[in-house]
């Protein structure tokens, strides 16, 4: 998932720990009509808490709440809700488990691997409760549908990783007037918030107001290429699960006007209070969010067109051309695996011009990252630069893993 800091207009940090006022926040559902014998027994630790009771389980029943992912964040997220007793589950997702989602996606089994995430997450589901009905949506949220499926739904969870795609569910939330809660995470740090334009009590707030403009493309790492720790999403997941519950049922304060900061090393929370931006935008319509975030910068898109296959790398390697070969990773990547003979440079000393003056304008460079991503924006500063040959590896060293040498391991 891509790592989000604090910054933007109209953000401020307190100290102090919010009022809880009962007569703020309604209820997002109404009670089902009724618990029969197998669910009183199943929720009896709810049924006895005050706050919740025989009313709140009833309106975790007849909830209905759309997930979007079934991967770090989602897989607590949809673990805890469907044994808290939330009715119906929705869930977005059109990937498939990789090896590499064991070490956080607890939802997810050795056995699912190559398996499509949604179906592996529906029958850890129904293995915990077979009273949810577990509603599958496995395509891309875009433009076109993200409204529609939205307004399904009381209350959607936005576990993405991307920016586009926060954007985006952003947006449609506003246009479809749903309350969202977001999380995000990145290495040892996490953040939770919740969004709702149409909010009770003129405290409507959305994601622009926190974030009026996505970062530049390649400033921030996803966790793909920056890691996470493996508990991270367990701890996250779990506060975004209980922000809906309080929004379902009513009780508490929620996360509304408030950003909560976690930070696992130091076992730190605190919250930046949130204000709505005076310059902010109306949402009328949803947009290109591809466009909008930069997904992939103009330059670096041109230098995809440079880009040389595995194939093509090792037949150059093979004849002895006098080609450099540049690994633009960092250098915990560069631990785990690397072509034989490249040498590390990584991007951020290329992109901060640090690095220009070692590297070769006699001879042949390629370039090469995980997935071709990094070494595509490195490749767009050096043609700037004036290095007239160089390229990069489609694919990165992942694709020549899998095409070249299969005794290479990856991540």
């Amino acid at each position: 998932m891509d790592h989000d800091r604090p910054a933007g207009r109209g953000v401020s940090v307190t100290v102090s720990t919010p009022s809880v006022d009962p007569s703020a926040l309604q209820p997002l559902v109404e009670p089902a009509a009724d618990l029969d014998r197998d669910e009183v027994a199943r929720y009896s630790r709810h049924l006895i808490v005050p706050d919740v009771g025989v009313t709140g389980q009833k309106r975790l029943k007849n909830a209905k709440v759309l997930c979007i992912g079934a991967g770090g964040l989602g897989s607590p997220v949809l673990l805890y809700l469907a044994a808290a007793g939330v009715g119906t589950l929705g869930i977005v997702e059109f990937d498939e488990v990789d090896m590499s989602n064991l070490q956080r996606q607890v939802i997810h089994g050795r056995s699912d691997v190559g398996r499509a995430k949604g179906e592996s997450a529906r029958d850890s589901i129904n293995a915990i409760n077979e009273h949810v009905d577990v509603r599958l949506h496995p395509t891309r949220l875009d433009s076109g549908n993200a409204v529609a499926l939205f307004e399904q739904y009381d209350l959607i969870v936005d576990g993405t990783d991307n920016f586009a795609t926060r954007y985006l569910v952003n947006d449609a939330a506003v246009l479809a007037g749903k309350p969202y809660v977001w999380g995000s995470i990145f290495r040892f740090e996490g953040q939770v918030s919740v969004f709702w334009e149409n909010a009770p009590g003129g405290r409507g707030l959305n994601y622009r107001d926190l974030y009026p403009e996505a970062p530049p493309p390649g400033m921030v790492p996803s966790c793909a290429e920056g890691g996470v720790l493996g508990v991270l999403p367990g701890t996250v997941g779990t506060i975004m699960a209980t922000e809906a519950i309080k929004l379902i049922t009513g009780i508490g304060e929620p996360l509304l006007g408030r950003l909560m900061i976690y930070d696992a090393l130091a076992m730190s929370f605190r919250t930046v209070t949130l204000r709505r931006d005076p310059c902010r935008v109306p949402v009328t319509e949803l947009i290109d969010y591809d466009v909008f975030c930069g997904v992939v910068p103009d330059n670096a898109a041109a230098a995809a067109d440079a880009a040389i296959t595995p194939g093509e790398l090792r037949r150059m390697l093979d004849e002895g051309r006098d080609v450099e070969v540049i690994d633009v990773r960092e250098p915990v990547e560069w631990d785990i695996v690397r072509i034989d003979g490249a040498r590390l440079v990584p991007k951020g000393r290329i992109l901060s011009g640090e690095a220009l003056a070692e590297l070769p304008q006699n001879r042949p460079i390629v370039l090469y990252c995980k997935t071709g991503v990094r070494s595509a924006e490195a490749l767009a500063v050096l043609t700037r630069a004036g290095f007239s040959d160089a390229t990069h590896l489609r694919g990165g060293v992942l694709a020549w893993a899998q095409q070249i040498d299969p005794s290479l391991p990856v991540y």
